[in-house]
């Protein structure tokens, strides 16, 4: 049976969606396609989209556990799991001391604080 939909894109609120448009560009080789103080887009090489919506005091998830849970978080594949860490953390995101991945995937945060996933290619 057909949808009636299609999916567009994710939106992500954050304090900056600027900054926060410019790291995900940085991590993924996408490019910033809308960018204001209150919104900014990421048109992501495989095509799809992820916006940044601004929110007057937004406040992190408190991940793994906490009052404000994680909500939604994204996956991305890579080759080496260290050297995307490495490159997440020089462009300003972090890493939780809790990793559930093993050698598979390592949990990450951007800027904002919202965790998100690296995991290794399978190929």
């Amino acid at each position: 049976m057909p949808g009636i939909a299609e999916f567009a894109a994710v939106s992500i609120d954050c304090p900056e969606p600027p900054a926060l448009a410019a790291f995900y560009a940085a991590v993924t080789g996408g490019e910033v396609t809308y960018d204001t103080p209150e919104a900014s887009a990421v048109k992501l090489p495989g095509g799809m989209d992820v916006y940044f919506q601004g929110v007057a005091g937004h406040r992190p998830p408190t991940w793994p556990e906490g009052d404000r849970p994680q909500q939604f978080h994204l996956d991305f594949y890579v080759d080496d799991l260290d050297k995307a860490e490495e490159t997440v953390t020089g462009l300003g995101g972090g890493k939780p001391d809790f990793q559930p991945g093993g050698d598979h995937w390592r949990v990450l945060t951007d800027p904002a604080g919202h965790p998100f996933c690296v995991c290794v290619r399978q190929n």
